[in-house]
């Protein structure tokens, strides 16, 4: 059970804008097993630095991050605010996911999270108890931990849901010294489970879900528009809609999303208007790297630099159906980056227009994969 201590630390917890908040020992995730195998299948795709082996070792014993680890502090930040579908059905904009709208949620948990850790030193004994914080940034298996700490049960997306709360929130994680379980082990919480609903698989649009509690990764709309940095495979691009970073669609559909209450928190996270949360796709395809710099610095889209979200609205442009957009994607032909010029390319061969101007471009281009992609097209 978890001991008094225990129970001060999950208040100041919810003081410090921490929705949900639990306590679990400092053990191996329940989930690494799974982890492992995924890892081995290759389903990481080009995110190398997960199967590293000094962050696969800290995965399997916490106390390689910190020695003498005896107990975790998971919590959770709700951050789902919704109000956009009213814009959801006009091609000309680009979708970005909820939990991208706005500030960066390291730099607004972060923070919290590390006035927590001073609490639990305080707290137990000064000077006699350490604590490090992590907000999705070490190797640590958050989701797991946070079904260990009752903060909800791992659905068939492999996201952590919780049944108040649904799965739109943050994860962080404490780990400490402090022994803030007692010997007989945690209470286990009663969660509920899926059961036999499959509304995530079956609406995943890419197919990525390729089993119950089993994503590769490399078909994933979030990997493909973050993670992966070169060209997006072509047999995926149509099924990506117009989402230009990440995607919430096994979030949405899942029925305990119906359940999730409004917390204060959230408005840190709202978007200021639609455009942060559905952008004109004119914009983002003619957005220069000053702009980028200025429009999203401060926000989780910046990590994804000018290139990779230019190269997303080309898809999305191509998914539009808007044949007005092709002035946009021809001044992109002769953009610097290769990348975004034949995702630029695919777009309007998808859009079936711009022949002319990519018989030109061909002319002119030295980049082979480039060519390739404009060759594609001009042969039909």
């Amino acid at each position: 059970m978890i001991n008094g201590t225990g129970q001060r630390i999950i208040e100041r917890a919810h003081r410090l804008g921490f929705e949900l908040a639990g306590i679990a020992p400092a053990v191996a995730s329940p989930t690494l097993d799974a982890y492992l195998r995924w890892i081995e299948a290759g389903y990481h795709g080009e995110m190398g630095y997960m199967a590293r082996p000094d962050r696969v070792a800290r995965r399997k014993d916490l106390n390689v991050i910190l020695p003498g680890a005896k107990s975790l502090v998971v919590v959770g930040m709700n951050y789902y605010t919704g109000g956009v579908d009213q814009a959801v059905g006009n091609e000309s904009r680009g979708r970005i996911s909820n939990y991208a709208w706005e500030q960066d949620y390291h730099d607004v948990m972060l923070p919290k999270l590390e006035e927590l850790g001073q609490f639990i030193e305080q707290e137990v004994a000064a000077g006699e108890v350490r604590t490090r914080a992590y907000v999705d940034t070490g190797a640590i298996l958050e989701r797991g931990h946070g079904e260990q700490a009752g903060l909800g049960f791992i659905g068939k997306n492999t996201m952590l849901i919780n049944p108040r709360m649904g799965s739109f929130f943050f994860l962080g994680v404490a780990i400490t010294t402090a022994e803030l379980v007692d010997h007989q082990g945690i209470d286990k919480k009663q969660m509920p489970d899926c059961g036999t609903c499959t509304r995530c698989t079956d609406q995943c649009p890419t197919g990525a879900i390729i089993a119950p509690y089993v994503i590769d990764a490399r078909r994933c709309i979030s990997y493909l528009t973050i993670e992966l940095k070169g060209s997006i495979p072509r047999e995926l691009r149509p099924s990506m809609g117009r989402w230009v970073y990440g995607c919430d669609i096994c979030q949405m559909v899942c029925p305990w999303q119906r359940f999730a209450e409004g917390t204060p928190q959230q408005e840190t996270f709202a978007a200021a208007d639609i455009d942060r949360a559905l952008p004109p796709l004119p914009a983002l395809l003619r957005l220069s790297a000053g702009e980028f710099e200025a429009m999203f610095r401060g926000s989780a889209i910046y990590r994804i630099k000018r290139e990779r979200l230019v190269r997303n609205a080309c898809v999305a442009a191509g998914n539009s159906e808007d044949r007005a957009l092709g002035e946009y994607l021809i001044a992109l032909l002769s953009d610097e980056s290769p990348i975004v010029r034949g995702h630029a390319v695919w777009a309007l061969g998808r859009l079936g227009i711009g022949q002319e101007a990519l018989r030109k471009a061909l002319a002119g281009e030295i980049d082979q994969g480039v060519r390739e992609e404009i060759s594609l097209v001009l042969e039909g």
